[in-house]
């Protein structure tokens, strides 16, 4: 079985041989309001991906104080200029700024985090063009491993729209039988338990436990939670690896192919700027 870093390692060593071989030159711009230590963390590691596979970052950083007007003013300005191909803007924002009405705000060509509205309806409609990263990154794990998804029954704990929501249409997509567990989920643990594929998303670290598991389940931790100064995930890793057949870790998983994936995203909406076939 390839690790999530062997994977993540794949798609950027196809990413950058693509960028080189055709001279192709994508610029990505962030948008970071306010001084969020995490997210400073993750747009440093994003950009050192990015620099890794030859695209070229700028980011753009806006105070705390910056209001929802100024967020989206930015937004369009990026829209506008032909010299940038992707716009993320980094999450979360600050309480004053609705992150929905910034999200819409970005153009679907630019979308490289796949959660503008026209770019998750064309997900639902079976038509994707950019496709949000985490789960894109799941179903690698899938491809690669060939770990077989058609006729499963996959549980997918959380409905977020950039997880849950689209890793359910997505498996979905390959015959996967779904069900969607949340919060409101009446007895969430017997239903986790009749999973053969179970993705966790929820943000709470350890909520997965042996009993939630099925013999042999797939198991995909999203979870990323900071106890005392560690990564850990929604899955307690140690009691449930050695039930599942297969089972990502935290950290070294998922995000890991997120980043990948962002490069990825990138390239397919510079060559649809470009008019380069797809």
């Amino acid at each position: 079985m390839l690790t999530c870093k062997e994977i993540a390692d794949k798609i950027q060593e196809d990413v950058r041989n693509e960028l080189t071989k055709n001279n192709y030159a994508p610029t990505l711009s962030f948008v970071v309001v306010g001084n969020d230590p995490a997210s400073k963390v993750y747009v440093s590691r994003k950009e050192k991906v990015c620099s890794a596979v030859g695209i070229v970052s700028q980011s753009h950083n806006l105070p705390e104080t910056a209001s929802e007007e100024d967020v989206i003013e930015l937004v369009r300005e990026l829209n506008e200029d032909e010299g940038v191909n992707g716009i993320l803007v980094q999450l979360p924002l600050p309480k004053q700024i609705n992150p929905n009405k910034v999200s819409d705000a970005i153009s679907p060509e630019k979308d490289v985090d796949g959660i503008t509205p026209i770019n998750l309806g064309r997900l639902v409609s079976g038509n994707p063009f950019l496709v949000p990263c985490t789960p894109m990154g799941i179903m690698a794990v899938f491809e690669m491993n060939q770990l077989p998804i058609e006729g499963r029954h996959a549980v997918v704990i959380g409905r977020s729209l950039i997880v849950g929501k689209p890793i359910s249409l997505l498996l979905q997509n390959k015959n996967a039988t779904v069900t969607m567990c949340h919060s409101k989920t009446a007895d969430l643990a017997a239903m986790a338990a009749q999973a053969d594929i179970l993705i966790a998303a929820v943000g709470k670290p350890k909520f997965v436990t042996a009993d939630m598991v099925k013999k042999d389940a797939v198991v995909i931790d999203v979870g990323i939670n900071r106890v005392e100064d560690k990564l850990i995930g929604d899955v307690d890793y140690e009691v449930v690896k050695d039930k599942a057949s297969f089972i990502t870790p935290v950290p070294g998983g998922v995000g890991l192919l997120t980043v990948a994936m962002l490069t990825r995203n990138l390239l397919t909406a510079y060559k649809a700027q470009k008019n380069i076939l797809l």
